[in-house]
């Protein structure tokens, strides 16, 4: 029984990302959204998605410049969300994007 329960409650709570923009470098007047393919790529359809930037993307980096990172997505078309890493961000660096509703005391 408390496994059904289980199926069923976390099924309601298990929303996917959509990815609606990523912007890579708009600190230094990149076009929005020219990082979309690779962010959309790594994390649409999870319920959250560890994004790992790209030695791809952290190439096109202009001298004199200290480039940022934006994303934003949707959670079942609903919900708008909005996140960035500081300029500076290099390889490897890592934005969490998540549709999981908060649970625990209080939520």
């Amino acid at each position: 029984m408390s496994l059904a329960v289980c199926a069923s409650a976390c099924a309601a709570q298990a929303r996917e990302i959509r990815i609606v923009s990523g912007t890579y470098g708009g600190s230094c007047g990149a076009p929005r959204g020219n990082a979309t393919a690779d962010l959309a790529r790594q994390c649409d359809g999870k319920t959250t998605c560890p994004y790992v930037l790209t030695e791809s993307l952290a190439g096109r980096k202009r001298a004199a410049c200290r480039d940022d990172f934006l994303a934003e997505w949707t959670c079942k078309d609903a919900e708008f969300h909005v996140a960035a890493l500081s300029p500076e961000v290099t390889p490897g660096s890592t934005l969490v994007l998540s549709c999981v509703w908060p649970a625990g005391a209080g939520k």
